[in-house]
């Protein structure tokens, strides 16, 4: 589904208070959008918003904010019905909201695994169906968060890739069911993006893994945001930014065997480098 103008559609975007989201919101906003925001923090919520406005095309362009925890439905429903019954139809819907503790396998918790679940893959299910039976009556779009972690399997990210993969698969089914609705429904897969999460990913990263992070690119969240935007004016189903990350999704789709070689010598290096005392 293609949108040819932002101007005074209404857009929702959870995880809208930092990185991506909020660069994606500002960027909406000098488009002519109205804005709703959702995250956790009171505080960071009212700074984004200030940000937001400042970035307006027109005073009278609406930025709100609400304070929400997307992992709990009840209180997705009530926020997304309160901003529906103030500001009107919902015309797009974009989930940001994600987190990342990169660790080996064994070091993860049940409870973290839990947890990755809920805020990443249950908290995208939470917002569509709460926002879905507004958007079926006129129409709209979807734009769920993915990552290149939600189509090639990294070391150090089982219970994230989990959820990422899972958003891929929901995010298919979902728009072969919402075509009759006229709703699309797409998937941004960024790379590694110089945001507040990125720097706490950093904390817990195993050595492999930052090994495979190093021969990445890193982009920056107004970036992505702009090929986000691009490729919702554009229809496109999966919106990938930057060269390595389409490259990594072509190499591992058409030569699969060729990306497991490349990603097992990078972790195998990464390793004798460990037991050399190179590497922590």
């Amino acid at each position: 589904m293609k949108i040819d103008s932002f101007e005074a559609k209404n857009i929702h975007i959870f995880g809208g208070s930092s990185g991506i989201g909020l660069a994606t919101a500002k960027q909406l906003a000098s488009l002519g959008a109205n804005i709703t925001i959702y995250a956790r923090t009171e505080s960071t919520l009212k700074e984004a918003a200030a940000e937001i406005e400042d970035h307006r095309m027109d005073p009278h362009q609406y930025v709100s904010w609400v304070s929400v925890d997307v992992s709990v439905p009840e209180d997705v429903q009530q926020a997304i019905t309160a901003n529906v019954d103030s500001f009107g139809m919902p015309d797009i819907l974009i989930n940001c909201a994600g987190r990342a503790y990169p660790e080996h396998f064994e070091a993860i918790s049940y409870q973290q695994f839990e947890e990755t679940m809920k805020v990443n893959l249950f908290g995208i299910w939470n917002s569509i169906q709460s926002i879905l039976p507004y958007m079926k009556e006129k129409g709209g779009l979807i734009v769920n968060t993915s990552s290149v972690v939600g189509y090639v399997g990294v070391f150090g990210y089982t219970d994230y890739a989990a959820s990422k993969f899972g958003i891929i698969g929901l995010s298919e089914a979902l728009r072969s069911e919402l075509k009759r609705y006229g709703i699309g429904v797409s998937v941004l897969c960024p790379p590694d993006t110089e945001t507040p999460g990125f720097e706490i990913e950093n904390q817990t990263k195993p050595a492999e893994t930052k090994a495979i992070s190093e021969g990445a690119g890193l982009l920056g969240p107004d970036e992505v945001a702009s090929y986000l935007i691009k490729g919702m004016e554009s229809g496109k189903k999966m919106i990938i930014p930057g060269f390595d990350g389409k490259l990594a999704y072509y190499v591992k789709r058409w030569f699969p065997a060729v990306f497991e070689f490349i990603m097992d010598r990078t972790v195998l290096k990464a390793q004798q480098k460990i037991r050399q005392g190179d590497l922590a």
